[in-house]
């Protein structure tokens, strides 16, 4: 026994000292992973294994619109044979509560579809997780369509359609769009008579007033890092005030009929337009179809620009795709979110669903440039801001709206209602988010 010790540490002395006569190697750190190869300090590529493949993914996409997510599946299933199943639910309200109830309990989605104003607060309540991508997946799409997905200058997620207000205009009364809103403003003083109207714009609505208001140099939240500032306001500086001035003007000179402030206003502008009594509106893609439906022969341009000769900076809503924070797979997770939102097959979601990509080469593409109203959109989203995903968003809109209506309807100065739209904001985010 004592002999066969011996010559076992023998064994293992001579072994040590064949290494250590060995040629040098230097040694590596992994610093780079791009899908299945890790380069090294040295500049040598080396294989990375994937993890394992899961039998399946789940998806929840928005109602409605799964007609363009069956073909993306399809080919992923055949290029990386993984199966994927889906299941509708409706984005802006039901995914998020669903998320909360089945992410915990392993039962819900690997990949998920939200509006990115709810960003913020999913990434704050641990419901998404960041995702990493390669320069090149990110240089696919818009730069304000990435940031949309960001928080705290972290990347959640990547954009799948983007919408903003547009101006949209009966041919019949207007043959071609203005190019700057001197001219909308000549036109409606000369056409409304106050039973038909030049332009409407429900501008007592913070959403569609802050393209003037943008436009003229106030923003919510400023942006400092990659990151929204909470308690840097600016929609009380003198370009917000100018704005608001601006918005006024139509009011107060009767352009705008006095039903579409409030709640209500949205159906009379629709009615009013619909019915052939006015030559323009501002609004959103979500209306092409029933102007059409109405027998309107509708123009779509990009909003004219301001008096400042700005263009407005009108709000961008982005839909993307997420992974859940509660997957057990979030390296095919990714894949599938890189592959749902390529050039194909954002493509093929315009094809079927109408949506507008954010994909800059489908910009060219006779797809979206022969299509009046997608293009208009995709030409007003370059000037067009995200929203704000932060939490606090969320105390902004109404405080916004209040100073808007005593605006529009004469009972508060420009300068007086912003002070105190911001004076709410703050308290409002001071009470109901307390700083860490």
């Amino acid at each position: 026994m004592k002999k066969s010790l011996i010559l076992l540490f023998m064994l293992i002395a001579s072994i040590a000292l064949l290494v250590a006569c060995g040629p040098d190697r230097e040694e590596t750190t992994p610093v780079k992973t791009d899908e299945t190869t890790t380069e090294t300090e040295t500049g040598e590529a080396e294989t990375a294994e994937e993890p394992a493949k899961p039998e399946k993914l789940i998806v929840w996409e928005d109602t409605d619109k799964s007609a363009a997510l069956k073909p993306a599946i399809e080919s992923f299933e055949k290029e990386y044979g993984i199966k994927v199943e889906f299941k509708e639910l409706g984005m802006a309200d039901k995914m998020r509560e669903q998320l909360r109830l089945d992410g915990p309990s392993g039962t819900g989605a690997d990949v998920v579809t939200l509006p990115h104003d709810q960003i913020g607060q999913v990434v704050t309540e641990g419901l998404i997780q960041e995702i990493e991508v390669s320069d090149e997946v990110l240089s696919t799409f818009s730069e304000s369509a990435v940031t949309a997905q960001k928080y705290d200058g972290k990347l959640y997620g990547l954009p799948k359609a983007t919408e903003t207000p547009v101006f949209i205009f009966n041919k019949a009364l207007m043959p071609e769009a203005p190019e700057t809103m001197d001219e909308v403003y000549a036109f409606s003083t000369d056409f409304t008579d106050g039973k038909k109207f030049g332009f409407l714009a429900l501008w007592d609505n913070f959403y569609f007033a802050h393209g003037v208001i943008g436009g003229m140099g106030g923003y919510v939240f400023q942006e400092n890092d990659g990151a929204l500032d909470r308690d840097d306001i600016g929609l009380n500086n003198d370009g917000a005030v100018a704005g608001a001035e601006y918005i006024q003007k139509w009011y107060a000179e009767g352009l705008f009929p006095k039903g579409i402030i409030g709640e209500s206003g949205g159906s009379a502008k629709d009615g009013l337009f619909n019915e052939g009594k006015v030559a323009s509106v501002m609004d959103g893609p979500w209306a092409f179809q029933s102007m059409k439906d109405a027998g309107i022969d509708i123009g779509v341009a990009a909003m004219p620009t301001l008096p400042n000769g700005e263009h407005m900076k009108t709000f961008m809503g982005v839909k993307g795709w997420h992974v859940s924070a509660f997957t057990e797979h979030a390296y095919w997770s990714t894949k599938l979110v890189e592959w749902l939102t390529n050039e194909e097959n954002a493509k093929i979601r315009f094809e079927l669903t109408q949506e507008i990509p954010p994909v800059t080469t489908l910009i060219a593409d006779p797809i979206i440039a022969d299509n009046e109203g997608a293009k208009a959109v995709a030409l007003q989203s370059q000037y067009a801001v995200p929203m704000p995903n932060i939490p606090e968003m969320g105390e902004v809109w109404g405080p916004a709206a209040s100073a808007l209506q005593t605006i529009a309807t004469g009972k508060a100065e420009p300068k007086a209602a912003m002070d105190d739209a911001v004076k709410n904001i703050k308290t409002n985010i001071e009470t109901n988010h307390p700083s860490k």
